[in-house]
């Protein structure tokens, strides 16, 4: 169920409830990676984002093992 706040209107990004030391470390490491503004991270809603971080790990790890053979 989408979160609300006082005066009925819904959170952007699906984030009621959602512990904000996590939610400031999936930000930070999508806005990072893709030099995305904060705004467009957070209007993102929680799937979506872990979505993005999924990719941003694959990428990582497929750069690690090809720097890994060419050492």
């Amino acid at each position: 169920m989408p979160g609300r706040v006082r005066g009925g209107n819904r959170r952007p990004g699906g984030v009621a409830g959602y512990p904000s030391d996590r939610l400031y470390e999936e930000v930070a490491y999508v806005a990072y990676y893709f030099h995305w503004p904060y705004e467009q991270v957070m209007a993102m809603e929680h799937r979506e984002r872990q979505r993005w971080i999924a990719e941003i790990s694959r990428i990582n790890e497929r750069l690690n093992e090809e720097q890994g053979r060419r050492r």
